[in-house]
């Protein structure tokens, strides 16, 4: 029996209610391989994807690869300095034409050796002369639109996805002070995790939990100074504010700031921290001295990949203490995360339970309320052309 019904996707409506009279989603939609499937159709073939920051690949020739919803990706800089990403696979027998992160002249398939330029065209094909019909022009590597914003770099599967940096103008101003383009860091980690991407995606957006799972780690960081702005409807992401108890607090022992702070921060800023979250793909958690990044590619309804990273400014990195520095502060982060990794594994159990609630949210959780939105928006859009339209949905769309 399919899980997509009309009544299904109905039923989200009460999850884009104002936050005191919202309720959670379906348990179904972080469980299901149907619904997955049609996460695919409806997210992440439309939607903006992170794969990484510019300067992974700064030079001519350099790329780096990348992976979501199982399509794997290739983020390469050409001759003229311009970024291009394309399906990995090649055109031939689907082997993968790159791995990793390097410099290339092209890609070249170690299967057969058919060899595409930095821009995915093929431009050699070995003994291919006796085949019939046979047109290079038309065996490129497939291409992807790209676009950079603050220094990250995203592909879309759509080519007629609107600009990304055009939807993300609410939140230039938001993240001005903190110089994100410029920042650097260094090579992030990456883990697999068996859960559904959302509940890792809910995890980072909420502020409810801070001062209870992370009870004695976080208190400088209460819950109870949490804020919501809210942003355009059109916006491609969204934020939220945590006050702090001292200026420049940060997770590390001390509390406090280790590295250099982000030199145009005001005072307003230095009192509190700013979590970014633009999904499917991204979120941010910024204090005024480390910006953490978390890349989440879903691979299935249960499983996903997160990729973390921290960026810093510059001359942080040529302190002879930064590696101690560095280390403290992983060390410190990791305690925090491990409880929010342990946490999301038991909700992932508890939401394949026949007793998994469609719970009531805290004003303290009003980011998920945020995500509802965003998520309900694109997946009554989908459903909406896979069957075509109907009143319901119509009526749906206008409460969101």
């Amino acid at each position: 029996m399919t899980l997509l019904t009309d009544q299904f996707f109905d039923s989200f409506a009460s999850s884009v209610k104002p936050t005191a009279e919202a309720e959670t989603l379906p348990p179904e939609i972080y469980t299901s391989d149907e619904f997955y499937r049609f996460e695919k159709e409806a997210l992440f073939y439309r939607e903006w994807l992170c794969v990484g920051r510019e300067e992974w690949a700064s030079e001519a020739g350099d790329f780096f690869t990348a992976s979501h919803a199982n399509e794997p990706i290739i983020v390469a800089r050409d001759r003229d300095g311009n970024l291009q990403a394309m399906s990995a696979v090649c055109q031939h027998r689907a082997m993968l034409v790159a791995e990793g992160r390097g410099s290339a002249r092209a890609f070249i398939c170690p299967y057969h050796h058919w060899t595409y330029d930095l821009d995915g065209k093929l431009v050699g094909a070995p003994a291919m002369n006796r085949t019939c019909d046979f047109d290079k022009a038309k065996n490129n590597l497939p291409k992807l639109k790209v676009e950079s914003w603050q220094g990250f770099v995203f592909v879309n599967f759509d080519e007629d996805a609107p600009s990304l940096v055009e939807r993300l103008g609410p939140l230039d101003s938001v993240v001005a002070n903190y110089g994100l383009k410029d920042l650097r860091g260094p090579d992030p980690i990456e883990e697999e995790f068996a859960w559904n991407w959302k509940v890792q995606f809910e995890n980072n957006n909420d502020g409810y939990h801070a001062s209870r799972l992370h009870h004695g780690l976080h208190d400088y960081i209460p819950s109870s100074k949490a804020s919501f702005p809210e942003v355009p409807k059109e916006t491609a992401g969204y934020y939220r504010l945590n006050g702090t108890t001292h200026p420049n607090a940060a997770f590390n022992p001390t509390e406090k700031a280790l590295f250099p702070v982000f030199p145009k921060l005001n005072e307003e800023e230095q009192n509190r921290l700013l979590f970014v979250n633009l999904p499917p793909s991204l979120s941010l958690v910024i204090t005024n001295d480390v910006a953490i990044y978390i890349i989440m590619n879903a691979e299935s309804a249960t499983t996903h990949t997160v990729t973390f990273g921290s960026l810093y400014m510059p001359e942080a990195m040529e302190d002879p203490l930064f590696e101690t520095k560095a280390k403290v502060t992983m060390d410190y982060t990791n305690s925090i995360f491990a409880q929010d990794l342990h946490t999301d594994l038991l909700i992932q159990r508890g939401l394949g339970s026949k007793f998994a609630p469609r719970g009531r949210y805290s004003w303290q959780e009003d980011a998920q309320r945020q995500f509802n939105v965003w998520l309900v928006d694109r997946y009554m859009a989908e459903w909406d052309r896979q069957r075509g339209p109907s009143a319901p949905v119509a009526k749906l769309h206008a409460t969101s």
